[in-house]
């Protein structure tokens, strides 16, 4: 079973695409998947339930699937900063409040598992602890979604040298193309290319942007499936 946190370089980076497009590919390779997201800000009420785009997203990728509660079991209402929409709710999030909520899915056996985070990599869970507090706790390896836009150079150095710091392996990058006529775009890439092989940091690809995409048919999601891999050194829990 490999199982992977993955993480993104700012809000709007394409955690999601990334993460159900990852598992799309490994259950066309064959591989039982599971996705999870332990928290989501901005929800919607349905079927007696909160439920957030993302996760039902990850849910439907998976092969191995459960109840939506499972899929995320912290689905807040308003698409904010998961501590203040939580504290709005009256929910006192933490790593260890939120590593109960988990245990259902950290018990689900597949071999390739994906558990998303919501921002970046520092997204607070309270006045003391982040998100990165609570990828430590699981000692997962991290996979980083750089969005490429103005500034990702930094976002993304910024954010593989905090994940490298907090202890954890960074198995692998990717690039998701937020915008077809990105200044330089490639420029931007081939800096981040090489700065990430100095850093012995798998390339994991490079997604192009799809405009109008809809993640929800497998069709389509499957052409941005076919530009990632998993990283090659696959990590055994």
């Amino acid at each position: 079973m490999q199982r992977y946190f993955l993480t993104g370089t700012d809000t709007d980076a394409g955690k999601t695409l990334i993460s159900s497009a990852l598992l799309l590919n490994a259950r066309q390779l064959g591989f039982s998947t599971f996705g999870l997201k332990p928290v989501a800000a901005g929800c919607e009420h349905m079927n007696g339930e909160w439920q957030n785009s993302d996760a039902r997203l990850l849910r439907q990728y998976s092969t191995t699937t459960a109840s939506y509660p499972v899929h995320n079991p912290i689905a807040l209402e308003a698409a904010i900063a998961p501590h203040i929409a939580a504290q709005r709710e009256g929910i006192a999030l933490s790593v260890s409040s939120l590593l109960a909520a988990c245990q259902p899915a950290l018990e689900i056996e597949a071999d390739r598992q994906i558990i998303e985070g919501a921002g970046g990599w520092l997204v607070p869970l309270n006045d003391t602890e982040t998100l990165a507090d609570f990828a430590c706790a699981l000692k997962l390896p991290v996979i980083l979604v750089v969005g490429m836009r103005l500034g990702c150079i930094n976002h993304a150095q910024l954010s593989a040298q905090a994940i490298q710091a907090s202890g954890l392996p960074l198995a692998g990058w990717v690039a998701n193309c937020l915008h077809a006529d990105m200044d330089a775009q490639q420029d931007n890439l081939d800096y981040l290319t090489q700065w990430f092989q100095r850093q012995n940091v798998e390339h994991l690809g490079t997604v192009p942007r799809f405009a109008g995409i809809d993640t929800s048919r497998e069709e389509e999601l499957s052409a941005v499936a076919a530009h990632l891999h998993w990283p090659t050194d696959l990590k055994t829990l």
